[in-house]
This record gives structure tokens, C-alpha cells and sequence, in this order.
């Protein structure tokens, strides 16, 4: 019947332009062959990931609470650091410059070519500009200031990793797009051209301005809309120049095939590692920072090795754990193993081969940090350890515990 629109073509009219598109065609086509898609929907390694959806109303309590949500939050502005085009104008004297811009957007100066990790500019990661987590800090500096990017690498299609206002900015340039299995279809429902995509399964390389990306597993999941096909597929990324090679978590679990990308494409002078919002609730799709540390160790073939950087903490309040429990917990960890680790302010670039921020800055805007992780083994928590501002050692001995605290990341990660 002339002018008739079926109910799935009205709703697909309402349907929010933050959930981007599905797959379709060829693409869809495609990962139907991939040999990590079985029974309608790619596969994690190392089986299903465990959730705990029963445990709902536990996890409300927690999120609720006030005390908890106080700590969840800076108790000052969070210390960025004003990105310049001196910081970057000048060419990495080592050939390897990282600038952590928060969360887990990182700009990477690698042997001549630049790449852009998973760059979140928008205030909320959320599908609606008026609900969702809030960014805590500004971004470092205008995206447009950021300048020319030879490659941006997508980890998987949550919000807090695949933005619509970064990627309708971007879609104007001529970058190209390194991105997984069924991600190209978001992309090009916003106006990135079809041939700016490259659009890799696991263990699948690409080649651009001189460097080799590869997709490497991880254990997560992904999905935009209300209802998650798991179509789309989620990765880690192995990036070698000709002198350097990197390693980018995206969002994972901790498993066993660190030890595996290691082998085939490390060891890494640095690795940008997930280490927030973890939780009880969901223990196989995020990391704590115990399990980020033994992760960097496997990516360098089990001994301390290259600079650990962590990501995806400080900037959205994603989960129940207090705000800086991740960085503290971590640079107590990394001390214990004598593994190297990176601590810049948002925004400020550093040579892993250099001199590494290690300061702990977020102690002077942070609310106690209780630190369970050492209490669980026993091991008695340093003097001055609730993390007040005149409390700012850089280093602590110590034993990395088991503890986590929980949460739900309201927007990206449901």
C-alpha cells in the first residue's frame, strides 16, 4: 500500500543518532565469516564473561550511598595540564611521546606518524547531551588545536570510547580510521567516508603512514542501542613503527592471551593499560589494577619491562570504586614489582624513554583513599595513607592485594 512505513521503520525514524547504525551488507556479511562469530554474536576468548545482573540491588546500595558517592568524585578540580602546540610542535627526541588526554584517549607520537586512541571530547559519554556521566575535567585542549592525525584507532563501540561529537569533528579531516569488526558501520552512518576505514577482525594488520596496527583480543562486549545484536566486535591494538611498538587495551578483562600478543608482537616500550571501573559485579570485562600490572607483564614476556601508563580512570565516574583508588592502588603495585609507570597530569606529554611523571597529584584533590588492597593481605598501609594534599610521596612499598569495589558505568559499559 502506497505511503505504508512498517513499526521497525518508525522506530528506526525515532532512533537516536548517538546509537549509529548496525551493520548491514557486506560488513554484516563479513563478520558472519569471522571465526569469533558463532551462534549470532562474536565470541569472547576464554568464554562468556560473568556478570551478575541478580546482584542489581547490592549494587544500587553501593552506588547510592552517600559517603561512597562522595569519593567517587574529585573533592577539588582535577589538575589538567593546558596542552600547547609547543608541547607538541617539537618532534619526540627518543621517537616515542605519549600524552594521556584522560579516560582513554591518548595521543601517541610514534617513529614520525601520530595516532589518536579512542578520543572522547564530548562532555557526556551518553547518547543524550542532557543525562549520562559528566565529564570531571576539561579536556586538555580543543580537539581542533590537537592538529593533523595520521591514524585513529577505535577500541570498541561504548560511548565512553566511540564519541558522536568527536567523531562528527573528525569526520571533516582526512584521518584515517583503524577500527574493529562491524565499528565502520557507526562511522559511516556520521559521514566518515567508506574509504577512510580500515576495518579489522582479531589478529587482522593494517598499514598507514609507516606503521603496522594490528587488532589483538579482548575480553569484553559492546553495543550502542537498546537492544545489543554484538555485532560489532571489540579489540586491543598492537601498533609497531620502526623503532617503537605500543600496546592500547581498549576495555578488557583480564585473560590469558596477554601472554600471546606479547609473543607475536612485543615486547612494548609502553602500554596504555584499563585499570577503572572495575567491579565485583562484572569481574571479567574490566580490570583491576593488580590484574592491569600482571596483563603488562605478559604483554613483555612476564618481567618488568617498558612504561606502563594507566587509562580509563579520572575523567567519567563510571563505577563505585572512590576516584583515585585506581591510580593509587596501581603505582602501589607497579612499585612492588619494580615495573615503571607513568602518572602525567591530563594533558601533559612524556618520553617513555625520559624522565616519567611519577608524582601521586591526585592526592591533593582526592577524598581518603582507604586503600583495601593492602588490608586484604595484611600488609599494614604506610603512614599519611588517606591521600590529603600534604600527603604526596611518590613511592610506596608494600603487597598488591585482591580488593575491588563496584559500580555500573551508567552510559558506556552497561
Amino acid at each position: 500500500m502506497a505511503g505504508f512505513r512498517s513499526p521497525d521503520s518508525g522506530l528506526r525514524a525515532l532512533r537516536p543518532e548517538a546509537f549509529g547504525a548496525d551493520p548491514s551488507g557486506e560488513r554484516l556479511a563479513r563478520i558472519r565469516r569471522s571465526p569469533h562469530f558463532r551462534d549470532g554474536v562474536f565470541q569472547n576468548p576464554g568464554g562468556v564473561a560473568r556478570t551478575s545482573p541478580s546482584s542489581l540491588l547490592g549494587f544500587a546500595k553501593q552506588y547510592f550511598d552517600g559517603d561512597a558517592r562522595r569519593r567517587r568524585s574529585p573533592s577539588a578540580p582535577i589538575p589538567v595540564h593546558p596542552t600547547t602546540l609547543a608541547d607538541l610542535a617539537r618532534p619526540p627526541a627518543s621517537g616515542l611521546r605519549l600524552t594521556w588526554m584522560g579516560h582513554s584517549s591518548v595521543l601517541a607520537e610514534i617513529d614520525g606518524a601520530r595516532v589518536l586512541f579512542d578520543p572522547v571530547w564530548g562532555e557526556r559519554c551518553s547518547p543524550f547531551p542532557f543525562a549520562g556521566p559528566k565529564r570531571l575535567h576539561p579536556a586538555p585542549l580543543p580537539l581542533t588545536a590537537l592538529g593533523p592525525v595520521d591514524v585513529i584507532v577505535i577500541s570498541h563501540d561504548h560511548y565512553d570510547h566511540l564519541d558522536l561529537p568527536t567523531i562528527k569533528t573528525l569526520a571533516g579531516t582526512d584521518t584515517v580510521f583503524a577500527v574493529p569488526l562491524g565499528v565502520g558501520a557507526h562511522l559511516e552512518h556520521w559521514g566518515v567516508a567508506p574509504d577512510r576505514l580500515r576495518e579489522l577482525d582479531w589478529h587482522e594488520s593494517t598499514a598507514i603512514a609507516g606503521l603496522t596496527l594490528t587488532a589483538t583480543p579482548a575480553r569484553h562486549f559492546c553495543g550502542r542501542g537498546l537492544r545489543n545484536t554484538q555485532h560489532t566486535l571489540w579489540a586491543s591494538w598492537a601498533v609497531a613503527g620502526e623503532r617503537h611498538r605500543i600496546f592500547h587495551s581498549g576495555d578488557t578483562g583480564y585473560f590469558e592471551g596477554f601472554r600471546d600478543i606479547g609473543a607475536a608482537h612485543g615486547p612494548f616500550d609502553a602500554t596504555m593499560i584499563q585499570l577503572g571501573a572495575y567491579s565485583e559485579f562484572w569481574p571479567d570485562i574490566h580490570m583491576t589494577p593488580k590484574e592491569a600490572l600482571r596483563a603488562h607483564l605478559d604483554l613483555q614476556g612476564g618481567s618488568p619491562g617498558g612504561v606502563l601508563l594507566p587509562i580509563h580512570w579520572g575523567t567519567f565516574n563510571l563505577a563505585g570504586h572512590p576516584w583515585a583508588e585506581p591510580a593509587e592502588w596501581t603505582a602501589d603495585a607497579a612499585g612492588d614489582a619494580g615495573q615503571r609507570a607513568a602518572f602525567p597530569h591530563p594533558g601533559r606529554p612524556f618520553e617513555p624513554e625520559g624522565v616519567l611523571p611519577t608524582e601521586r597529584w591526585w592526592r591533593a584533590v582526592s577524598p581518603r583513599i582507604d586503600r583495601p588492597w593492602r588490608e586484604q593481605t595484611g600488609t599494614p598501609a604506610e603512614p599519611g595513607t588517606t591521600a590529603t594534599a600534604a600527603d604526596a610521596d611518590p613511592g610506596s612499598p608494600g603487597t598488591p592485594g585482591t580488593g575491588t569495589r563496584g559500580g555500573l558505568d551508567l552510559a558506556g559499559d552497561r
